[in-house]
C-alpha cells in the first residue's frame, strides 16, 4: 500500500479515537453532575441545603441573644423593685422611730408639767399649814416647824437626822457660836443650833424663814439645804460639815 494512503489511514484512525475520548470524557462528566446533583446522596453537599442550615442557626441564635437580655432586664427589674421596697421600709422605720420620740418627749414634758403643777398646789397648801400651824418654841417645835417649812419646798430631811446633827453641833443651842475653828480665824465662825457660817447662809437661806442666823427655824432650814445639795440630805451627815 503506499505510503500516503498509509499515512491517512494512520491519522483517519487517531482522529476517530479521540473523538471516542472526548465523547468519553464528555460522557464522564455529565454522569458525575447528574450524580452530584441527585437528592439524597450522603456525600453531596449543595448551596441550598447549606444556606438554609446557616439561617436556622442564625435564628437560633438570636433566640438565644433574646432570651437573654430578656432573662437580664427581668433580673434587674427585680432588683430594682428589691431595693424600692427596702428604701421604702427604711423610710418607714425611720419616720416611726422619729415619732416615738417626738411622742416620748412630750409625755415627758406632760408629766414634767404635771408634776410642777402638782407642786405648785402643794405648796401653798404646806406653806398655808405651816403658817397657821402651832409649834412649842423648843427644840421640838423649832425641828417641827423646819420640817414642815422643807417639805413644802421639796428639800429632803427627816426629824433624826435634824435632832442628831443639831445635839453634835450645838447641844440644842440656838445662840452656840465657834470661835476657835479655821472659819472663826478667817473671821466667819460658825453660828446657831446646826453651826453656819455666815456665806453659807446667806446663799442656802429659805424663803419664808428670817435672815437673822441665830433664828432657829431659819438656821435649821438653812443648814438642811446647803446639806441637800451636798450630800442629798442632812440625813447622810455624821460629823463635820
Amino acid at each position: 500500500m503506499p505510503k500516503n494512503v498509509l499515512t491517512r489511514v494512520h491519522t483517519r484512525a487517531l482522529t476517530k479515537q479521540g473523538k471516542i475520548a472526548v465523547a468519553g470524557v464528555a460522557a464522564l462528566g455529565t454522569a458525575a453532575l447528574a450524580f452530584s446533583a441527585a437528592p439524597g446522596h450522603s456525600g453531596t453537599v449543595t448551596g441550598a441545603p447549606a444556606a438554609h442550615a446557616q439561617v436556622a442557626g442564625s435564628s437560633t441564635a438570636l433566640k438565644n441573644v433574646k432570651g437573654t437580655v430578656t432573662d437580664q432586664a427581668a433580673t434587674d427589674t427585680v432588683k430594682l423593685d428589691r431595693i424600692a421596697a427596702q428604701k421604702k421600709a427604711d423610710e418607714a422605720a425611720a419616720a416611726k422611730k422619729a415619732a416615738d420620740q417626738a411622742a416620748a418627749k412630750k409625755a415627758a414634758q406632760d408629766r414634767a408639767a404635771s408634776q410642777a403643777a402638782n407642786r405648785s398646789v402643794q405648796r401653798p397648801q404646806m406653806e398655808t399649814v405651816a403658817a397657821t400651824k402651832t409649834y412649842a418654841n423648843n427644840l421640838d417645835g423649832w425641828i417641827r416647824e423646819s420640817l414642815d417649812i422643807m417639805r413644802s419646798k421639796g428639800i429632803p430631811g427627816s426629824y433624826n437626822g435634824l435632832y442628831r446633827n443639831i445635839l453634835r453641833e450645838s447641844s440644842g443651842n440656838p445662840m452656840a457660836i465657834n470661835n476657835w475653828d479655821i472659819n472663826a480665824i478667817n473671821g466667819i465662825p460658825s453660828k446657831g443650833l446646826l453651826q453656819v457660817i455666815q456665806p453659807t447662809f446667806n446663799a442656802y437661806h429659805v424663803s419664808g424663814t428670817s435672815w437673822d442666823i441665830y433664828n432657829p427655824v431659819a438656821n435649821i432650814t438653812a443648814a438642811a439645804n446647803y446639806a441637800a445639795h451636798r450630800y442629798g440630805s442632812m440625813d447622810n451627815v455624821n460629823s463635820a460639815y
